[in-house]
């Protein structure tokens, strides 16, 4: 039997720094001061861990010199460097050393880096995990390998996972991202679960593992989270599960059961502070459906004018804004405690022009409140509506003209304004008329009918003439039935009707359109007159500019494009369809885009399917078809995002159809760039769909 031949291993010993320079076959070219700080600081707490490997320096004539020089460890070599200069170690201080006489000191060099395996991540999650049960803080660890805090609560986190997942892990049968994608929860059970599940399916990305780990959770951006405040949520008992690892707003609140009742007592609260004000009644709600305040009177209310310290106080908040944002207009970056400040002054400028609204005790007695929640998570308090049947009666206009009404049987005979009643004993024919007595009796109805017949004949005429004021006249009408509740103030037979949308679910009055709407006719409110008997002389008064601005925000809330099962008129959608033309109406640019809640929750898996066909075609469509309704739907909005898609009834005929086909043409990539597949990288942040909960209705 051949024996084998035993290696030799090279010699150790310990070198004064001073013998030992850096040598220029070393292949990793590090610049210098990369990471040697950190390396020195390791250096001076620990020591040095591994050993220089060094060859010696040769004369011309092959003897040695005495210096050493290092194809080896160059890193190292220079961390000791900046040591010594720091004054932190001799320069004569031994240095563990391999010397090394054969071979190539290049070769040493590529194969000290080559050679060298890298630490599995799960064993440096352990590690970190271990340095922690023996003492440590997170901080501590954090300082001594020169990373932050959060990067060690991220790998503890990671450690703290299920040992089967973790096993899996080691065993690279899952990625580091999925298992990044289970510190969601803490709950073992529920991880190993989920994994068994998807690990038999075809979806198995990180964002899907987070969404079935937080299914039935509430998102912290969810309003009734901000509304309640998480800290108030975790203070009742409340668990918030967090993921380290990505942006999630928060976290997810794990008992929403709790969060609603929480709501409820808050509401109810501020409502009972309402109450003081002495309003009739409140009703209370999460949310309200679009157009619940239809054909209710909102009162008008008298804004509190500011103080002359309040005045001088905005003026000099307004004029050190102007002042910040001239002089960093063109600075790439604004100073931390200029942005603070800035958004100091912001908020104190829309706290003073945030004037509160005084109504009259009267009125107020007659009138209620709505209170709920609005989509940012505040409180949302919509003051001064009365109802139908809390209106005070009103008073017959002939009774009121002519100082009260007449006594039965006797009516009187008096001509006010042009507001006629008949004559003793109601005589109108002609010989009424005929009848001749020494006092100056009444025109009869008839006659009086006759002679302003004519002159609506006359004034039709004129006002056909004139087309400035013809207009004025029509938005006089429709200024009477957008501002002024019950107005008969008008001779032309014209009324506008505002399409109520009480039966539709809650959405709309959150939209962009909707808050548009809202504003733009609270600014005009308050530039008409209280009373309706000046609006004609307000109306002449407003330059041509204003008053075709006005007339089109009262033209447009008599729109009504809703389909309703009860009242089928294909010719008014027919008309819509061409006023959406008209104004070439996106509903994509409004502001609606398809969600769970609004959409896809609410259609079968056919239509679902159908829609991300359209949008991302037949591929996208097969990504989720195996799905449950409830998976397909969230799965769907987060395809969708942000493709312009809408629905068939959201559609405008024609101008639609042309901006896709454009939209497609410009998105056309060429034939050797173009992807076989359509695949959607990313991780979505869906929220679950809000489901409004009632509280109390007074």
């Amino acid at each position: 039997m051949a024996s084998v031949q035993k290696i030799t291993l090279s010699a150790s010993r310990d070198i004064p720094f001073n013998k030992l320079v850096l040598s220029q076959a070393n292949v990793r070219r590090v610049k210098a001061g990369v990471s040697i700080e950190e390396l020195a600081d390791d250096i001076a707490r620990r020591t040095l861990l591994q050993s220089l490997s060094v060859r010696p320096v040769l004369d011309a004539e092959g003897n040695e010199t005495g210096m050493f020089e290092v194809p080896a460890g160059g890193r190292r070599y220079r961390a000791l460097e900046l040591l010594v200069k720091q004054k932190r170690m001799n320069k004569t201080q031994p240095v563990p050393c391999v010397v090394r006489t054969g071979g190539l000191p290049e070769e040493d060099s590529l194969a000290e880096n080559v050679q060298r395996e890298a630490l599995h991540p799960l064993d440096q999650f352990r590690a970190f995990q271990t340095l922690r049960e023996k003492g440590l803080s997170e901080e501590d660890i954090a300082a001594r390998f020169f990373v932050s805090a959060t990067v060690v609560k991220q790998r503890l986190k990671l450690a703290a996972v299920s040992p089967k997942l973790l096993d899996i892990y080691a065993g690279d049968g899952m990625t580091l991202e999925q298992l990044m994608a289970f510190t969601v929860t803490n709950d073992h059970a529920r991880q190993e679960q989920v994994w068994e599940q998807l690990s038999h399916g075809c979806n198995t990305e990180p964002y899907y593992i987070r969404r079935r780990l937080t299914e039935g959770a509430v998102r912290a951006t969810d309003k009734r989270a901000m509304f309640v405040g998480v800290d108030a949520y975790e203070a009742a008992g409340g668990t918030v599960t967090r993921d380290l690892f990505e942006q999630n707003d928060g976290g997810w609140l794990q008992d929403p059961a709790l969060l609603d009742r929480l709501m409820t007592e808050k509401l109810k609260g501020e409502a009972e502070t309402l109450r003081t004000e002495g309003w009739k009644w409140i009703s209370v709600a999460p949310d309200f459906p679009y157009g619940h305040t239809a054909g209710l009177r909102r009162l008008n209310g008298h804004v509190v004018d500011l103080t002359e310290e309040e005045i001088s106080t905005r003026n000099a908040l307004e004029a050190e804004l102007d002042g910040l944002e001239q002089q960093y207009a063109d600075a790439e970056d604004v100073p931390e405690q200029v942005d603070r400040r800035l958004g100091e002054i912001e908020t104190a400028l829309d706290a003073l022009n945030d004037r509160p609204i005084i109504y009259d005790p009267a009125e107020i007695a007659l009138a209620g409140a709505f209170v709920s929640i609005d989509r940012d998570g505040n409180l949302r308090i919509e003051r001064g509506y009365v109802r139908p049947e809390d209106e005070p009666p009103v008073e017959p206009a002939q009774a009121k003209d002519q100082g009260g009404p007449a006594p039965s049987g006797k009516p009187g005979g008096t001509i006010d304004h042009g507001v006629i009643s008949a004559g003793a004993n109601g005589a109108s024919g002609p010989e009424a008329e005929a009848e001749e007595d020494d006092g100056l009796k009444p025109l009869s109805e008839r006659l009086v009918t006759e002679l302003t017949a004519h002159r609506t004949l006359a004034l039709r005429d004129a006002l056909a003439n004139d087309p400035d004021t013809a207009f004025t006249a029509v938005l006089h009408a429709l200024c009477l039935c957008a501002f002024y509740r019950f107005s008969s103030g008008s001779c032309l037979e014209i009324s506008a009707k505002s399409a109520s949308f009480g039966t539709q679910a809650p959405g709309p009055g959150d939209s962009a359109s909707a808050k548009a709407i809202e504003a733009r006719h609270r600014q005009w409110a308050k530039q008409l007159p209280k009373g309706e008997d000046d609006l004609w002389a307000a109306l002449v008064a407003f330059d041509a500019d204003s008053r075709a601005a006005l007339f089109a925000h009262c033209a447009s809330l008599s729109v009504n494009a809703v389909h309703e099962p009860w009242s089928r008129n294909p010719r008014r959608l027919a008309h819509a369809d061409t006023l959406a033309r008209a104004v070439r109406l996106d509903m994509a640019a409004a502001g609606w885009s398809p969600t769970v809640d609004n959409y896809f929750g609410r259609v079968p898996k056919a239509r679902i399917l159908e829609a991300v066909r359209e949008a991302k075609g037949d591929a996208s469509a097969q990504l989720i078809d195996h799905l449950k309704k409830p998976d397909m739907a969230k799965e769907a909005e987060r395809l969708l995002a942000g493709t312009r898609w809408v629905p068939e009834p959201l559609r405008t005929p024609d101008a639609q159809s042309a901006q896709v086909e454009a939209d497609s043409a410009a998105e056309t990539l060429p034939a050797f760039l173009a992807d076989d597949e359509d695949n959607e990288p990313g991780d979505p942040s869906a929220s679950d769909p809000e489901e409004p909960h009632a509280v109390a209705a007074e």
